[in-house]
């Protein structure tokens, strides 16, 4: 985690410095040229230095140690670094159609050489560099901030590509065409923000935690002989490397509670060092080692999964003295039937087994 954030920084102040050249370059291109739109470019610029400054107090904060208020860590200023970058862009491209119009209305022709030319292309290929190596880093690290930094830096190449494509057409034609293209950039560039404002608040809201990563740790855990089955997997993100879930383990009923703390934390410990997850694992006591149980289970997992509502049938347990049968369904979230047809599964049952009482848990799918 201390390496990540240290990369996160070191990348972030990398940015800053890059962009201070830039701005420097670009007002003193933009003043001798009477250039509007450069001037800008460069204003643009410093709104770059302060996304990368945002980032790098996003990061120190969210290395802020768990404290009784917030015991899960401070992991998620990132994501509110992230929002505010999102905005940044957002004004970013609102500031670039403006100043586009004005010039547009203005009218007037800014004059160049061939020195400016070359020194905003050298520009628009460092700040796709900045802007790549911004993103590599970002998805490197899981760090939404930097991903959204390099979004904006992209961006920015293709406001100089199109500020250096207006200066060639200006030359050879002597037609100022960098008003239009200043336009249909800024509203590219408020796209990307929408886009970067949207991820950032669906995980401030808490998104589900990426399917590979759960199939993941399902694996691990199932990898152990003693666990018949892993189910229930949910995972709260409190940051992008640091979560807390809990899982459910289906487990041999004959096994005992000094056997059952053994296999928990092995798993709770492999599962933390591989993931950074913090998690709780439960059990499901099965008892199909009893010929006549396992015929009853057998039975009413084909009776329940003949209903397309239901995915699986898990934590299946039969109680012989309370003559209780117990396990839960999954259904799809987007499944607006779920209620009815258990019902319907429950009325069914019944039916078959009428000395039995039947307690059936409706389970949402987070994986898939």
């Amino acid at each position: 985690m201390k390496n990540r954030n240290k990369v996160i920084v070191k990348t972030s102040l990398i940015g800053v410095s890059t962009n201070v050249l830039l701005v420097i370059v670009k007002t003193i291109i933009g003043l001798l040229a009477h250039s509007v739109a450069i001037v800008m470019d460069a204003i643009n610029n410093l709104s770059d230095v302060l996304s990368s400054v945002i980032t790098i107090i996003g990061t120190k904060l969210s290395q802020k140690k768990p404290d009784a208020k917030h015991p899960y860590g401070h992991g998620r200023f990132e994501y509110i670094t992230s929002l505010v970058i999102g905005m940044i862009i957002l004004a970013a491209g609102v500031g670039a159609i403006v100043k586009s119009i004005f010039t547009i209305i203005d009218g007037s022709n800014p004059t160049f050489d061939i020195i400016s030319l070359i020194l905003i292309a050298l520009a628009v290929l460092v700040k796709i560099a900045l802007g790549l190596y911004y993103r590599y880093i970002g998805k490197k690290v899981y760090s939404e901030s930097l991903i959204g930094s390099g979004i904006d830096a992209l961006f920015d190449a293709l406001l100089s590509f199109g500020t250096l494509i207006s200066i060639i057409v200006l030359l050879v034609w002597k037609i100022n065409i960098e008003g239009y293209i200043g336009v249909v950039i800024g509203l590219f560039m408020i796209k990307s923000g929408i886009g970067v404002l949207m991820n950032s608040v669906s995980s401030i809201i808490g998104e589900r935690t990426n399917k590979e990563t759960l199939k993941a740790i399902e694996r691990l855990v199932c990898d152990n002989p003693r666990v018949k089955g892993a189910y229930d997997l949910i995972v709260n993100n409190y940051g992008p490397n640091y979560g807390v879930g809990s899982i459910r383990i289906e487990v041999d009923d004959q096994m005992t509670a000094k056997d059952i703390h053994s296999l928990t934390k092995n798993i709770a410990d492999k599962v933390f060092e591989k993931f950074g997850i913090v998690i709780t694992v439960g059990i499901y006591a099965s008892n199909n080692s009893d010929p006549m149980i396992a015929k009853i289970r057998s039975d009413i997992q084909k009776e329940v999964l003949t209903n397309n509502v239901i995915k699986q049938v898990h934590g299946f347990y039969v109680d012989q003295e309370a003559k209780t049968i117990s396990f839960d369904v999954m259904v799809d979230y987007s499944e607006v039937n779920a209620e009815s047809a258990i019902e319907q599964i429950h009325e069914n049952l019944l039916k078959k087994y009428p000395d039995y009482k039947f307690i059936i848990i409706k389970d949402e799918d987070v994986i898939e």
